[in-house]
């Protein structure tokens, strides 16, 4: 009993000794105390340290761990797993050892000269080196590149964390178990033959797992440098450093099978619009009353951007695939460019519909036309040019799912906050200017409506031409994109259907519209003519 009580004393004065050293600055400048709110209430006295930690020192501190976690701040809690990570390596063994308490399981391992790499395995009770164990839980393997020797020892652990624990998102945590990796004295990162930690899960369809780690510095739980891969009923959490690492198990957003089947949709909903954008181009260069006309040049501006929009984004996942770097920073930066392009062309749609329909009418721009192909064309060279000026880096792979990064590595922006900054950040302000545009639209339809009595047959025939009127300036103005926005909770995959449906074929509604265009032009050019015919007869 003597040996246990002195063992918690201990471990709280290595938990006072740390907090003290780390938290001196802050003590003086927020004048916060420089000890854990843990030991103030313990009021317990600073006792001397073992000459020597052995392994009954570090499963003493093993046993105290859990009891120190519950109810304790954030910062304790990160501070206290820190401690038992450094008594671990300190402990002092000839041989390697392994530790059983409580919901914890150790393994201090004495590797040999010639270190070729180690696989761990553990249960809740049970942790072996190079052997499996009963009901294991969790498997590591741990690279050679590690390159360790016979004065160093690799600590190997797993916590199964109290429920009553100050620590983010630890609902999600599963199993409520932290693996624990390190080696004494050494601080390892960057590793490029990375370590695999399987995980045994139980198969869900609703949840979807994420390796994670404990990121002390943010005090969060953190995804960088670690990739995630499953395996039927296994997850391995492939990770490039050594920390606490754990398996967040979040909702699912979307199935497996409504991913593929959405993926389908909008590879060919692509195609389908760059083959219809292509004909809408060719219609508007062979007829000249279609050229004559401002509005019609603007849309085809719109076309053309989504032309280069859809080229570059059905071959930016193959040029990721490519061996070429060169290729995919091609693709990259012009893939960007056009979808940026497409955003502001959906926005000098907006301009030109104001100015035309409610504003004014008849309204005169010297150079219209290439004032607007300036902005449509030269904002998103400025804003490209800004990003490759800063660091050129940013344009190449990038992955749309960091869990599976082989499988969804495209050719884009690399910075998530470039993506946000640029593309959300641009389209959020086009949305809501072509919005109130589209708002004042329906009002000034709405107003012509009122002020002209109709009969009934005519009424209905005007309702219909106005829905369709609605429905193509929704496209021109891209305001379908803003299903995006909508596409959280639990209409996610709803919302992703109908946003991969509607705007994967927005060029084959814009050549609709061509054609439609091109039928109103024609009868109204031979109307006259039937009439003059008609009253010579």
């Amino acid at each position: 009993m003597r040996r246990w009580t002195l063992c918690w004393l201990i471990l709280f004065f290595t938990f006072h000794h740390n907090v003290e050293t780390n938290g001196s600055a802050e003590q003086k400048n927020s004048g916060s105390p420089g000890c854990c709110k843990v030991l103030d209430r313990l009021n317990c006295k600073t006792p001397s340290e073992p000459e020597q930690k052995d392994a009954d020192y570090a499963s003493c501190c093993m046993k105290t761990l859990p009891l120190l976690l519950n109810n304790v701040h954030l910062d304790d809690t990160i501070k206290a797993l820190g401690v038992l990570q450094k008594v671990l390596e300190e402990t002092e063994t000839t041989n390697s050892t392994a530790l059983y308490q409580d919901n914890m399981v150790a393994l201090l391992y004495k590797p040999t000269d010639d270190f070729k790499g180690l696989q761990i395995a553990a249960s809740d009770n049970q942790v072996m080196a190079d052997s499996d164990v009963p009901n294991s839980k969790v498997k590591v393997h741990l690279p050679s590149e590690l390159n360790v020797g016979q004065n160093d020892t690799i600590v190997f652990c797993t916590i199964q964390l109290p429920n009553e624990m100050a620590l983010e998102r630890i609902d999600e945590l599963y199993g409520r178990r932290l693996v624990g990796l390190s080696v004494r004295g050494r601080n390892v990162s960057g590793l490029q033959d990375r370590v695999n930690i399987t995980i045994n899960i139980e198969t869900s369809k609703t949840m979807m797992p994420k390796c994670v780690f404990l990121n002390t510095t943010e005090k969060n739980f953190s995804t960088s440098g670690c990739e995630t891969k499953r395996e039927q009923n296994q997850i391995i959490c492939s990770c490039d450093h050594l920390t606490y690492f754990g398996l967040l198990m979040v909702s699912a957003e979307l199935s497996p099978e409504d991913e593929a089947i959405l993926s389908y949709i909008s590879y060919i909903g692509c195609g389908i619009s760059l083959t219809a954008l292509v004909i809408a181009v060719l219609l508007f260069i062979t007829n000249r009353k279609l050229r004559a006309d401002d509005s019609k040049k603007i849309h085809i501006s719109l076309a053309v951007a989504l032309i280069l929009l859809n080229v570059h984004f059905l071959s930016c996942q193959a040029a990721a695939a490519s061996s070429s770097t060169e290729l995919c920073f091609y693709v990259a930066l012009l893939l960007h460019y056009s979808l940026l392009a497409s955003f502001t062309w959906m926005a000098l749609e907006g301009f030109h519909l104001y100015l035309v329909l409610v504003k004014v009418f008849n309204i005169y721009v010297r150079r219209y036309l290439l004032k607007l192909s300036v902005v449509g064309w030269g904002l998103p060279a400025v804003i490209v040019s800004v990003v490759v000026i800063i660091d050129h880096n940013m344009y190449g792979r990038a992955s749309l799912d960091k869990s599976r990064p082989n499988e969804t590595t495209v050719c884009y922006v690399t910075d998530d906050n470039v993506k946000m900054g640029t593309t959300l950040g641009l389209f959020g302000m086009v949305f809501v200017i072509n919005g109130f545009v589209f708002g004042g639209i329906m009002k000034w339809l709405m107003c012509g409506k009122l002020n002209k009595p109709q009969t009934e047959p005519s009424k209905k025939s005007k309702t219909k031409q106005e829905l369709f009127t609605l429905l193509v300036l929704m496209i021109l103005l891209g305001l379908t994109w803003g299903l995006i926005f909508f596409s959280f909770g639990h209409l996610t995959t709803a919302g992703l259907y109908i946003f991969c449906i509607i705007n994967s074929l927005q060029g084959f509604f814009i050549l609709i519209y061509f054609v439609l265009s091109m039928k109103k032009i024609k009868a109204s050019a031979e109307k006259p003519s039937t009439q003059t015919f008609s009253t010579k007869s």
